[in-house]
């Protein structure tokens, strides 16, 4: 752009989330999981999440200005050190709003033992005198499918019933992700990665 100063687009606020990412075995079910439900709805029903863009976000900071980067840096590593490392699974499918009228396919993690919630509340409790906590209870999930218009699962109860084959793993990191909006899909940039306590 004319005018602009070197190094103008560092300056720039930017669009950042915490997300725990998940190991190859884990990815792989979800692929799987994926193409059945791809399947099951039919050609052309809903945009997908590609396979590489999955991970179960903790928090979203949304517009991030380069002066607070160092602040968020030490409050996510402080964050990670009240936590310890748990374990966890791929759990059950689930439709929001619900299953007549459809704009969100998701699949949820286990929640047993509480390890999510206290992963949640140490990094929003964090973060939260920047950037505001959601209201809304937590709950780890992964987004497999948005709708536009609406889908209906109405003849999928059975479906979204069915457990999921893969296997557990554990939980022993948050990484810092920056967000950019691109087409066909946005692009996920790893920035720092904090390990859990112990």
């Amino acid at each position: 752009m004319a005018g602009a100063s070197p190094g103008a687009d560092e300056e720039k606020p930017q669009r950042l989330f915490v997300a725990v990412d998940l190991p190859p075995a884990t990815l792989e079910a979800v692929e799987s999981a994926s193409a059945a439900w791809r399947a099951r709805l039919g050609e052309g029903v809903g945009r997908w999440v590609v396979t590489e863009n999955q991970h179960v976000t903790v928090a979203f900071l949304g517009r991030t200005w380069p002066r607070q980067m160092d602040w968020v840096h030490r409050r996510l590593a402080q964050a990670a050190a009240r936590v310890r490392p748990f374990d966890t699974g791929l759990a059950a499918f689930g439709v929001f709003p619900g299953r007549p009228s459809a704009r969100v396919l998701w699949l949820g993690l286990d929640e047993r033992g509480g390890g999510w919630d206290a992963l949640a509340a140490s990094v929003r409790s964090s973060l939260a005198e920047e950037f505001p906590a959601e209201k809304r209870p937590y709950t780890p999930h992964l987004t497999l499918a948005r709708f536009e218009p609406r889908a209906s699962f109405a003849d999928h109860a059975d479906a979204l019933a069915e457990p999921i084959e893969s296997p557990r793993f554990r939980v022993g990191a948050i990484t810092l992700y920056r967000s950019h909006l691109m087409r066909p899909r946005p692009r996920y940039e790893p920035l720092a990665r904090f390990r859990l306590k112990g």
